[in-house]
């Protein structure tokens, strides 16, 4: 029963998200109310995540760490750093969306990127190295990604930040990776199946919660916030392209350029509208909510280029013989 749950959900994904989405605004009145609940919600679902690996698989991947680097300097510093400057040229005026453009794309690649890289026979083993590595960096890199880029522009809480990453992010991660490492097989797997429709469960009500809380700036969706969509979608495509280009460019194997691609271009983002919300002024966190309307269903539409390609590629080869 927890199986088939878990299969509907996961069919239901790209479709998901935006609902909760539309779900936080038009129920903002209530779910605002159950804010404190999402950090703890947050806490599981990464734990969930963080049971499919163990210190043994980053070792393994730590001893050719290429691809690996590659990636992280692309989450971290390339696309950040184009997000400043976009932001900077289409909102000079407001240092709130700037904030919000670069705190999405600076914060942990996403946890459910490895559901796509599984579907779509991606490098397994170093997507979760990717995943935990991130993970474990995020209380250092995010604030000190933000204050090279944002500086005293806006306020930030870099103490508070770094201890809701820890939280949210790193330790659950850390309890996960060691019941893997050190508990039988079986019983791993059996919570794994058992916690992981409720974590998906979790992302709905995460989104939900987050949205309720800055639904007074989606009232009206003015020009101004179809500017930001617009913005925020076109980063997006490049975060997945820069990834695959880069797998090419590099001679990477197509599982590791898989891999590499949906780390670049997907991100941790409900933890980023946490933070946000949390840490920051409201308007920063109205990037980031924009950006949960589309992340799931590019992550499809990447998905049906990649097998596209890969039938062309096979049909050609096929012709030439």
């Amino acid at each position: 029963m927890l199986n088939r749950m878990n299969d509907i959900l996961q069919k239901l994904m790209p479709i998901m998200t935006p609902a909760s989405v539309v779900i936080g605004i038009l129920f903002y009145q209530a779910l605002d109310n159950f804010l404190f609940l999402v950090p703890w919600i947050f806490a599981l679902m990464t734990f969930t995540g963080s049971l499919r690996s163990n210190f043994s698989d980053l070792f393994k991947v730590m001893k050719h760490p290429f691809s690996l680097v590659i990636t992280l300097f692309i989450l971290h510093l390339l696309i950040p750093l184009l997000a400043f400057v976009v932001g900077n040229w289409v909102f000079p005026n407001n240092p709130y969306y700037i904030t919000g453009l670069i705190l999405a794309f600076v914060i942990p690649t996403g946890i459910t990127s490895l559901i796509w890289v599984t579907i779509y026979r991606g490098n397994i083993a170093l997507t979760l190295s990717i995943i935990l590595l991130d993970t474990l960096l995020s209380p250092i890199v995010v604030p000190a990604v933000l204050k090279w880029l944002v500086g005293s522009s806006v306020e930030m809480n870099v103490m508070g930040m770094m201890q809701g990453l820890l939280g949210m992010i790193v330790i659950p991660s850390l309890i996960g990776m060691c019941v893997n490492q050190w508990m039988k097989k079986e019983a791993t797997e059996k919570l794994s199946t058992t916690l992981s429709p409720f974590s998906k469960l979790g992302v709905i009500a995460v989104v939900s919660i987050n949205s309720s809380g800055v639904a007074i700036y989606f009232k009206e969706f003015n020009h101004e916030l179809m500017i930001v969509a617009a913005v925020m979608f076109i980063l997006t495509i490049i975060a997945y392209g820069v990834g695959g280009i880069a797998g090419v460019l590099f001679k990477q194997d197509k599982p590791t350029t898989i891999s590499m691609m949906y780390n670049s271009g997907m991100r941790n983002i409900s933890a980023g509208a946490v933070l946000a919300i949390t840490y920051f002024p409201a308007p920063v966190a109205v990037p980031i909510i924009i950006g949960m309307l589309f992340q799931q269903v590019l992550a499809s539409l990447v998905g049906s280029m990649i097998d596209k390609l890969s039938n062309r590629v096979e049909e050609q080869s096929v012709l030439s013989q």
